[in-house]
């Protein structure tokens, strides 16, 4: 597989990274057996680049992931990890906590949850309005300086948050939202990004399974958060799937599936790009790796473009609540 330089301070990526969430139940229930295998068959594949965060399943992802690195050898893998928002006894969610001294709490939580001693590349899942970003980055360099972590990232911060980031200590990478229906990067923060030197980790390439081509109204399922997502809901999911039907004829000039199509376009916006794909099936992240071969033209782009126009997607992608954490959305 192919591999990339996360922005110009990053460790060196393979082209496609592994998100690791849904094999904590975000999408229901997920088989522990298959996940261990999609995990082993992501690195026999040559992923390296292995993304959770400490809340996913409430510590669960990093025990899952931390079950798996007792067979896979530590340095076939760069371990991305979120911190911060934090959930209650019910699985709700209780805002974010970006402290120094919390930062740290978390740090020592995921190296144990996980069985490593340092972690490749650690980042604030959120922006804390309580805490100056220049606090919270300015802490994980101290962690960097003790040993325990190698890089720092951020997650969904906009242009000017990215800017007072890079001031303090060099990130290698911003994990932001980046799909045929999720474009709102390309304005402001992409840019930004690109003079600072900084990477992209796209998740939600398929946006949560919605233009992946094999999801259908009656597939959520109890726990699955995509009940709350209002592209999910109502006339919102007709429109959206209708985009999926565009992008379905397009697939199918190129013998290939719509999901590899979409993912092939992310990748195809630069090297400075790395998609993350949520498989937590082989059968999923085999398709997903397929995306690798896909070729794509100006004519191709050109017809994708048209099948999936920008700002087509109908509703936000995230609850108007989750939508006013996101300091990439202001």
């Amino acid at each position: 597989m192919k591999q990339f330089q996360l922005g110009k301070t990053g460790p060196t990526v393979s082209a496609l990274g592994l998100g690791c969430m849904g094999m904590s139940g975000m999408y229901g229930p997920a088989d522990r057996k298959e996940s261990l295998a999609t995990l082993q068959a992501a690195v026999d594949a040559g992923i390296t680049l292995l993304d959770t965060g400490d809340f996913y399943g409430m510590g669960h992802n990093e025990l899952l992931i931390g079950e798996a690195l007792r067979t896979i050898p530590r340095d076939r893998v760069l371990l991305s990890v979120k911190f911060g928002a934090l959930r209650d006894p019910a699985g709700g969610w209780s805002g974010n906590d970006m402290r120094p001294k919390a930062l740290k709490n978390f740090l020592a939580y995921s190296l144990q949850r996980l069985g490593v001693d340092h972690i490749d590349i650690y980042r604030p899942a959120r922006l804390d309005p309580q805490v100056p970003i220049e606090d919270t980055v300015g802490a994980i360099a101290d962690m960097i300086k003790a040993g325990f972590v190698r890089h720092i990232g951020l997650s969904e911060v906009g242009a000017e948050t990215l800017r007072r980031a890079a001031a303090v200590h060099p990130v290698s990478d911003l994990q932001i939202e980046y799909s045929l229906i999720s474009r709102g990067i390309e304005d402001r923060i992409l840019p930004t990004a690109r003079e600072l030197g900084i990477g992209i980790t796209a998740y939600g390439v398929l946006s949560r399974g919605l233009i992946s081509g094999h999801w259908r109204k009656d597939a959520i399922v109890a726990g699955d958060f995509r009940a709350h997502s209002p592209r999910f809901q109502g006339t919102n999911v007709d429109a959206n799937l209708a985009l999926v039907e565009a992008l379905r004829k397009v697939a199918a000039a190129k013998d290939r599936s719509i999901a590899q199509v979409a993912i092939a376009w992310v990748a195809h916006q630069g090297q400075d790009i790395i998609p993350l794909v949520g498989a937590r099936r082989r059968d999923r992240l085999a398709e997903a790796l397929g995306a690798l071969d896909v070729a794509l033209t100006a004519k191709d782009i050109a017809a994708i473009e048209l099948a999936v126009p920008k700002d087509a997607a109908a509703g936000s992608r995230y609850p108007a609540a989750a939508m006013a954490d996101l300091d990439s959305e202001k």
